[in-house]
This record gives C-alpha cells, structure tokens and sequence, in this order.
C-alpha cells in the first residue's frame, strides 16, 4: 500500500487534491481512498489529508503515520511543521517552493516547483490566495509516477470545482516543470 500526507492551509485545496489523486489512482486500477484531518477549521490553519492506494481493497480506516510521500502545498509549514514525521526511508517530499530541491537539508528525495506562480499564471484563486492543489497533483505524478498525468488530468476536470480546464493545465504544466532532486 502507497500511502500520501498532504500538508497545506485551510483554504488552498489540500483536501480536494486528496480526493482528486484518489479518483487518479482509481483511473489507473488501483483502490484508493483520501480523507481529511483537521485541527481548527478555519481559513489559513494548517490542515492535513491523506490518500491510500493500493492494488487490493483498502480496509485501514485510520490516519497516516508512515506515509512513503508528503506533499507540502505551502513552503511556510516547513518551519512551523515537522513535515517529515513519520516519513518513511527513502520517501519522497513534493514541495511548492521556487527553491531548489539542493536547498533543503532533508534525507530523503526532494521534488521542488512554484505552483504558486503557475496557479497565479492559470488564475486560479486569487492574487492573495492563488489555489495550488492541481497543481501540486501533475509534481505528484511526475515524482511517484504511480499514477499518469493523463489520468491527474481527467480526475480534474471531473472534480475541480470550478476552472476544470485551466486546473488541468495547471497540472500538466507543473509535471514539465517539476524538478526532481533525484536526477541529475
């Protein structure tokens, strides 16, 4: 079993990525499910959702403590949130960040981009609040490769609440984009 922790604020779509790379891995013949946690509900609050995929049926109802990648939506939880806890070895970190993945001193993979600038780019949200959670999913796809980005693609446009073409988009254009640490 593949298990995902997203981290982000309340607000920019940790939850609904969760839920749209589930339906992702559904697309590709996997079980999967994605479920929230959350602290204080409130906008800007640090939130955390999970996603499970696996080729059998999943019968685990409980949160993720090991999972084998953590996506960050917002760089600035890295300092207020111990984002690796629990991580396993070898997993893979997914960072919204303009930084390269040689800036971080994690011993684990690290895949960097700025999906804020690509959000910003396909107007999703606002200036102030641009929404990062497609975006996030096309890194996600390029750096685990467990699910394709065809299928990131489709399970936006089926779930995106609004803007389904420019999500999509968003997401192709962040798995060209997407640095991996790993690859030299």
């Amino acid at each position: 079993m593949f298990e995902v922790r997203f981290h982000g604020r309340g607000g920019q779509g940790a939850v609904t990525a969760a839920n749209i790379l589930a339906m992702a891995a559904f697309k590709e013949g996997y079980h999967a499910q994605s479920f929230p946690f959350f602290g204080v509900e409130r906008r800007g609050a640090p939130v955390q959702a999970f996603t499970r995929i696996d080729e059998k049926p999943i019968d685990i109802r409980m949160n993720v403590y090991s999972p084998h990648a953590v996506v960050v939506l917002d760089p600035s939880l890295l300092e207020i949130i111990n984002v690796t806890e629990g991580l396993a070895e070898g997993g893979t970190i997914i960072i919204n960040t303009s930084k390269s993945p040689a800036d971080y001193d994690f011993n684990y993979k690290i895949a960097t981009f700025d999906a804020t600038s690509i959000a910003l780019a396909h107007k999703l949200g606002s200036s102030a609040s641009p929404i990062v959670n497609t975006a996030i999913l096309g890194a996600y796809s390029k750096a685990i490769k467990n699910v394709s980005i065809e299928n990131v693609m489709l399970a936006i446009k089926e779930r995106a609440p609004a803007k389904k073409e420019e999500n999509a988009m968003a997401a192709h254009e962040a798995y060209e984009k997407t640095i991996l640490g790993w690859e030299k």
